[in-house]
């Protein structure tokens, strides 16, 4: 309490870091050779980070953005084609394809774990599409078995947008076990970072040379006379990111044991709070990594819930608005965007509509502090509503 008040409790601060990052950090700058090309740090990373989720390849890049968009590259995306996306999820899923000058097809979610629906997934696909990208939303994996049959039954691929499930699990099975291409970001907020950057995990080696030729201009690893061998660009991640990523990786798991002990203590404690309701949880997602604490106060409106996550903010919690429906955003309609109208997808994604205007989240650092304080924020959260 603060002259009357209820604020927030003082909450783990992000990034986190320690001596292993400086020890790391200084292991790049004092092995001579600053890039991927000479040095060793990008190279152990990309090794560290397969086997942590499971996959035979791993390959560093930029950012996540660039991760997604070179995917669906060497899935074969490019003008002419499609791809299927949810249609609540951060813009870069679309824009990825888009930038290919692929189509962007915006399908609906379900309600009830934010994830893509695969029958409306199902019902999407049309000869030109040539990608499916489930998103993981808020580290809840999308229902990878109906979109693996979806996948079979068309001959789509699925890229999983991963950058939200760092080290979550369906069914015991890791990201890069689930048979098909994922990508990850390493933004600043995300469950591990660099500040920026990104991976891509690949189930078989064919996938990864091309997207390693790709990542790098084109040139191959030996190449010492200019011979590009396909088109590409220049996404290698750098020595010190890949040094911070290590050390961020070795506590990945502490902190995820951390989030998977607190979410149920601050859903129980937000979904008794009237008109809140927690994000819902697929059992078979059996480790969530949590990248946000999410939940919807059904019937709110935009402005009411903006006004809300404005109040949460002023109390102290690293409170957010959900996403915006991706073809409500001006930048969506730019290039690559489906010959229709924005109320007409709006009419095709009922649940993204609601979850647009009345969704919340808060920002995973809330999930590594105590259990105390998931109940002192679930009661910011319900002081604050009796107050709007």
């Amino acid at each position: 309490m603060s002259g009357g008040v209820l604020r927030a409790p003082e909450l783990p601060a992000w990034p986190q870091y320690s001596d292993e990052e400086r020890e790391g950090l200084i292991r790049a700058l004092e092995q001579g050779q600053w890039w991927r090309m000479g040095g060793s740090e990008v190279d152990s990373f990309e090794r560290e980070f397969a086997a942590y989720h499971g996959a035979d390849y791993a390959l560093a890049v930029t950012n996540g953005t660039h991760a997604l968009e070179l995917a669906l590259q060497v899935l074969g995306v490019g003008p002419g084609t499609e791809v299927i996306v949810p249609a609540f999820t951060f813009i870069s899923s679309s824009q990825a394809a888009q930038r290919l000058g692929a189509v962007a097809v915006p399908v609906d979610v379900d309600l009830d774990t934010y994830c893509i629906d695969p029958q409306a997934a199902a019902a999407a696909v049309t000869a030109r599409t040539r990608a499916i990208m489930p998103v993981h939303m808020a580290g809840q994996l999308a229902d990878m078995d109906a979109l693996a049959k979806v996948s079979a039954d068309t001959g789509v691929p699925l890229l999983q947008d991963a950058a939200h499930a760092h080290g979550t699990q369906w069914q015991g099975r890791k990201v890069g076990e689930l048979g098909s291409v994922a990508a990850f970001s390493f933004q600043n907020g995300k469950l591990m970072t660099a500040g920026e950057g990104g991976a891509v995990t690949f189930p078989d080696a064919e996938l990864f040379e091309l997207a390693f030729l790709r990542h790098s201009c084109g040139r191959p690893r030996t190449d010492r006379r200019y011979f590009h061998q396909t088109s590409g660009s220049n996404f290698r991640l750098n020595e010190f990111s890949a040094s911070v990523l290590r050390a961020q990786l070795g506590r990945l798991a502490g902190q995820i044991d951390t989030r998977e002990q607190r979410w149920p203590v601050l859903a129980e404690a937000l979904a008794a709070i009237p008109g809140v309701v927690p994000q819902g949880r697929d059992e078979r997602c059996d480790r969530n990594s949590h990248y946000m604490a999410m939940f919807r106060v059904p019937g709110l409106g935009e402005d009411r819930r903006n006004a809300l996550v404005d109040a949460l903010i002023e109390r102290g919690l690293p409170a957010f608005a959900a996403f915006r429906s991706i073809y409500r955003s001006n930048g969506f309609w730019e290039t690559g965007a489906p010959d229709t109208t924005v109320d007409e997808l709006a009419a095709r994604c009922p649940n993204t509509e609601a979850l647009s205007a009345d969704g919340i989240w808060l920002h995973h650092r809330t999930l590594l502090g105590t259990e105390e304080q998931m109940h002192q924020v679930a009661a910011v959260v319900a002081d604050v509503m009796a107050a709007q």
